[in-house]
């Protein structure tokens, strides 16, 4: 038999320097200094359950991320297994070109319809997240130049915003280092500065300053004009930049712009959707009307890759009655196994009443967690939404000073934290969890406790650094 056709070896029958150096010599990871990582080595993670998994070395791990904000299910939902499983057995796949489709993608069509606002009823299928958001800037632009109004090319995002890395979707995120390579953002995409109070916003209160970070969106509009603008996309809570969640007062204001001028909103749903606020979508949580809404992640707890765009009957009527053929679309927009297991999924959430838990009972559960943790002395602020939280590291609590950012205190402390089985994400000095969203109050819990360690063992390490 040749290599190529030759089964996977199972994960016990090599050792952990084994894999290891078969990852260095042929796997480029995302986001990720290849050199740095070759000389260190990859964590090798083997199996998973509930919120835990296991590496190679027999280490268990509480999952405080939810893989990459996407597990909302957590691990090992056989009825999504089986899903799957019954798909690929009848349909493994076939394309939704051609006029052709098939009934798992009509079928998590209708069930999207039903969970999302009232205004959605149409949605384009994608592979990714970071897709669903290069459609969004196909689709905007198509449907103003279909009203007769081309000149509307641009679309205004923010900065220390995640859109994915696709060229579009890295040009619409706001990340700098992202932007430094590769010649970006494209053409006609500008940012705005973001709703992060504890940054941007000391010294005037929470509410007041959300209303003067919108008011940034009405000066961009007005400073461009606004028969330029497309379209504003946001992030309910900035994920990828450090759970930033803005003021009440935030959400409101901008709509109120966006209405004003007439550009179209798009809430990019990839992390906040399907539960993880404790309402099935963010927008739903700040009271926003979007035009269009991004999904992927939490639609098939990522078991396997799908994403799409939720479109609002504005710009879906202008497409269909007006448009002809749009000419976008993928390979695997609409992938049957993809939509079974999304249909399942949904499904789940629904029979465990996920959504309705996280608002009522876990989302209150760390929202308490994180005030008690703010007695830490590197905490400088705690802030929670839903089953998302925030800690924001800091030199000196008293003055709320930061630490030099050369010092990386926040990745010293996610060091502790993969030391002692969690994963807890550093963004900067702001240390991020979105668990599971089948965890119990008794493993948030067990959680928190292992965060504190962790934040301990990081001030102790300060202090012997003598850099407190």
């Amino acid at each position: 038999m040749s290599a190529a056709l030759a089964p996977r070896a199972p994960a016990a029958t090599r050792s952990t320097r084994d894999w290891q150096a078969a990852d260095a010599a042929h796997f480029l990871h995302p986001f990720t200094d290849f050199q740095s990582l070759a000389r260190k080595g990859s964590r090798i993670i083997t199996r998973a359950d509930n919120i835990y998994l296991w590496d190679s070395e027999g280490h268990k791990i509480l999952d405080g991320m939810s893989g990459l904000w996407c597990v909302n299910v957590g691990y090992g939902q056989q009825a999504l297994v089986e899903a799957a499983t019954r798909q690929m057995q009848e349909l493994p796949f076939y394309n939704s070109f051609f006029q052709t489709t098939t009934p798992p993608a009509v079928e998590l069509a209708e069930l999207l319809a039903s969970v999302t606002p009232p205004q959605f009823q149409h949605v384009f299928f994608s592979g990714s997240g970071s897709e669903g958001n290069d459609t969004v800037v196909r689709m905007v632009r198509r449907y103003w130049d279909l009203l007769g109004q081309p000149q509307r090319q641009v679309i205004i995002s923010r900065k220390n915003a995640y859109h994915g890395s696709t060229m579009a979707g890295a040009s619409l995120g706001g990340m700098s280092a992202m932007h430094a390579q590769g010649g970006l953002p494209i053409p006609g995409i500008v940012h705005i500065e973001q709703p992060f109070w504890w940054q941007l916003g000391r010294g005037m209160s929470r509410d007041d300053f959300g209303r003067q970070a919108a008011a940034w969106l009405e000066e961009k509009i007005l400073e461009l004009g606004a028969d330029r603008v497309a379209a504003f996309i946001g992030e309910p809570i900035q994920g990828a930049g450090g759970v930033i969640i803005p003021p009440e007062t935030y959400w409101p204001e901008v709509q109120r712009i966006c209405d004003r001028h007439g550009i179209l909103l798009v809430s990019d749903e990839v992390i906040c959707g399907f539960g993880r606020t404790g309402h099935w979508f963010g927008c739903e949580r700040f009271g926003t009307r979007p035009d269009l809404m991004t999904f992927a992640k939490g639609v098939t707890s990522g078991y396997v890759p799908l994403g799409g765009v939720m479109v609002g009957e504005r710009v879906a009527r202008v497409l269909i009655e007006q448009g002809g053929e749009f000419e976008h679309g993928y390979t695997y927009s609409g992938h049957p196994v993809a939509c079974a297991v999304a249909v399942a999924n949904i499904r789940l959430v629904q029979q465990l009443g996920l959504v309705e838990r996280v608002k009522s009972e876990t989302g209150p559960h760390l929202a308490k967690l994180y005030q008690g943790l703010k007695d830490h002395p590197l905490v400088g602020d705690a802030e929670t939404c839903g089953l998302m939280g925030a800690l924001q590291l800091v030199k000196d609590k008293e003055r709320s000073l930061a630490f030099p950012e050369e010092q990386a205190v926040g990745m010293l402390c996610r060091a502790h934290c993969f030391a002692n089985g969690l994963i807890m994400r550093a963004v900067g000095d702001r240390m991020i969890v979105a668990p599971p969203l089948v965890m119990t109050t008794a493993q948030i819990d067990e959680m928190g406790g292992l965060i504190r360690l962790c934040l301990d063992k990081t001030w102790a390490e300060l202090k012997d650094k003598g850099w407190l």
